[in-house]
């Protein structure tokens, strides 16, 4: 048993933006592990994030998902920056991602990568 962790990027480039990704997971995946949502603007990502993933078509965090709910600051054990997925299937692979760069009073937008992170067993 592996366990592997794969990256999948999306830039955000306007003030209130919303970016759809779609990826491929390889083809030796047996299941899901985990999930989490980082960026290089940590706090943008925070306060002005909110997105939808799926897995293999179905929905695991609904439209709207605040983005702080996946985060993981530093004081976390590095074996529990994850998401629990419960072993999901990963069926077709196909995992996507839905984000939405969202208007915050105290934060000015900045264009800022999202990164999703997905752990699983191969």
């Amino acid at each position: 048993m592996d366990i592997v962790e794969k990256r999948f990027d999306i830039q955000i480039a306007q003030s209130g933006q919303t970016v759809s990704g779609k990826f491929e997971l390889d083809k030796t995946v047996k299941v899901i592990k985990g999930v989490k949502v980082t960026s290089d603007r940590e706090d943008l990502l925070f306060y002005r994030g909110t997105q939808k993933i799926e897995i293999n078509g179905k929905e695991r965090f609904e439209e709207n998902y605040e983005s702080k709910n996946l985060q993981s600051s530093l004081n976390v054990d590095l074996n529990n920056r994850y998401k629990n997925m419960r072993d999901t299937d990963p069926g077709n692979g196909i995992v996507s991602i839905t984000y939405k760069d969202n208007q915050h009073q105290l934060f000015a937008f900045a264009a800022y990568r999202v990164s999703l992170y997905v752990q699983y067993e191969i």
